[in-house]
């Protein structure tokens, strides 16, 4: 774990209540996809755990929901402003090689399945990922993802790709797979974990 300044560079948003920043500086100790950083955000007592979508010795990539009135704060401070994190938190993903790997996005969790596709992109695998929303509005960065994984989409409300949920689709794409691993909402961690 390591307290650093980061200075945000970009910070839009990409999608319903959904943000995209990029916070520069010295981001060494971010070592695996999966990680998580801990932002301090102004006139707040308790810093805000988000995960890490991209990153690289000099920038990280967030996706954050706004939530509450902190997340709320945090999508109005513009290029430039300066944020007090802490970063190299959590372990992250173990890479495993010589697998077929099976990522699974659900809603805001899709963010650290980014930086988890490039890590297996590195190794020459372009993985199977599995992105699950309510609809279509929640949906964000498809450009980005179809160029790092091959890519389904699903929705509840069926209003994009896919009608159903992440479970579903895997079973009627028929998708093959060695190993999974998944973020998103609890309910579909459970059902994830019963059904594979």
């Amino acid at each position: 774990m390591k307290n650093v300044i980061l200075t945000i560079e970009k910070n839009v948003q990409v999608g319903k209540d959904v943000f995209f920043m990029r916070l520069v500086g010295d981001l060494s100790d971010i070592k695996n996809p999966g990680e998580f950083i801990n932002i301090s955000i102004p006139s707040y007592y308790l810093r805000r755990p988000i995960s890490v979508c991209d990153y690289g010795l000099d920038y990280v990539d967030i996706l954050y929901k706004v939530l509450g009135r902190g997340t709320k704060d945090l999508s109005e401070f513009e290029k430039g402003f300066k944020l007090d994190c802490l970063i190299g938190l959590g372990n992250g993903f173990k890479i495993k090689k010589d697998i077929k790997p099976l990522l699974i996005g659900g809603g805001i969790g899709i963010a650290p399945m980014f930086a988890l596709a490039k890590a297996y992109n590195n190794l020459g695998i372009k993985p199977n990922l599995v992105y699950g929303a309510r609809s279509k509005d929640d949906i964000v960065l498809i450009e980005e993802l179809k160029k790092i994984s091959n890519l389904y989409i699903c929705t509840d409300d069926g209003s994009l790709a896919y009608k159903g949920n992440v479970i579903n689709c895997i079973k009627d794409s028929k998708l093959e797979f060695d190993y999974y691993y998944a973020c998103g909402p609890i309910k579909m961690l459970e059902f994830l974990s019963k059904e594979f």
